[in-house]
């Protein structure tokens, strides 16, 4: 079962599959199902019909009864059992065949929205984005390093980058192949989990940076969102012909070497003399209108690569 997905196409299918006016509710066919099931439905009525079953629990069912008594049922049966025993679990032998769950209900909608940002808040990441706040502040409460703030505040914008590398890509998502062929997959669910990551991002480091002494010569706990904002749009933006990860990598590392040398200062100088020369990467109108247009330049590079997330990462 293919269907080539087309951003933008309408909600309902054709006029065949919807009676009654413009805008009217509709419902799946038994016969557009059936076409959909056999791969030859027309491309708008595909894409209708896969966001239309999202949300209309007896069309999904009837689109997933009629893929399953079709000639794909045994080979998608097949795979969906491959899948999650991989994934560690085994459904008992009455799940795999039981009626599909109600995707409108409440927990449906949550369900699927955890799966869409899952990957980006599952995994290690979070967890080590928490240690490097507590680490900065053990340094500064625990230790004295005055220079725990500069050091949080230098590691912040790469670490919404470490989030996007691992959790979307052949690499980092387990179910890539499959929701990179749907109409929620691509950038509209890369950018859904992207979201997610800066949702975890920009609260925690900056409130972290603000409770941190303040180091003199050096700018606002907020200082790090517009670096952080271009360095992970430029890594969307990379991403689209080198994949999320290597993109994350690369710039990832370019920041990192970049920033070593003010952060660590000159051998025996103290904390603020790292900080000052730090300094120039975050304040002034130049150095945030800078940050400000590069942004810019990748989200306009993002749109205009937007296709090529439809496409599977290379290996």
């Amino acid at each position: 079962m293919t269907a080539t997905r087309r951003p933008g196409a309408p909600d309902a299918p054709g006029a065949a599959e919807t009676p009654g006016t413009a805008g009217s509710p509709w419902h799946v066919s038994d016969a557009l199902a059936l076409r959909y099931a056999e791969g030859s439905a027309a491309e708008t009525d595909a894409w209708s019909l896969e966001k239309h079953v999202e949300s209309c629990a007896d069309c999904a069912g009837r689109v997933s009864a009629a893929v399953r008594a079709g000639a794909a049922g045994p080979v998608l049966a097949a795979v969906r059992a491959e899948l999650l025993t991989s994934l560690g679990h085994r459904p008992a032998p009455a799940e795999s065949a039981g009626p599909v769950s109600p995707v409108g209900s409440p927990l449906g909608r949550w369900a699927r929205v955890w799966w869409a940002v899952g990957p980006a808040l599952r995994g290690s990441w979070v967890v080590a984005v928490a240690l490097v706040v507590g680490g900065a502040f053990g340094l500064a409460y625990g230790g004295g390093f005055q220079g725990a703030r500069s050091l949080l505040l230098a590691l912040a914008p790469v670490l919404p980058l470490a989030g996007v590398a691992v959790s979307y890509g052949r690499h980092a998502d387990p179910l890539y192949e499959i929701t990179a062929a749907t109409p929620s997959g691509g950038l509209r669910l890369l950018l859904t989990r992207t979201a997610a990551v800066l949702a975890v991002c920009v609260p925690l480091l900056t409130a972290g940076g603000a409770l941190l002494p303040p180091v003199a010569g050096f700018p606002g706990a907020a200082a790090w969102l517009l670096p952080g904002l271009a360095l992970t749009l430029a890594t969307l933006a990379l991403g689209s012909f080198v994949g999320c990860r290597a993109a994350a990598a690369t710039l990832g590392g370019g920041w990192l070497l970049a920033v070593t040398g003010p952060l660590l200062g000159q051998p025996g100088a103290g904390p603020a003399s790292g900080a000052a020369a730090l300094a120039p990467y975050f304040s002034g109108p130049t150095a945030q209108g800078g940050w400000a247009a590069a942004a810019l330049a990748c989200a306009a590079l993002l749109a205009l690569r937007r296709r090529s997330f439809d496409h599977l990462e290379p290996r």
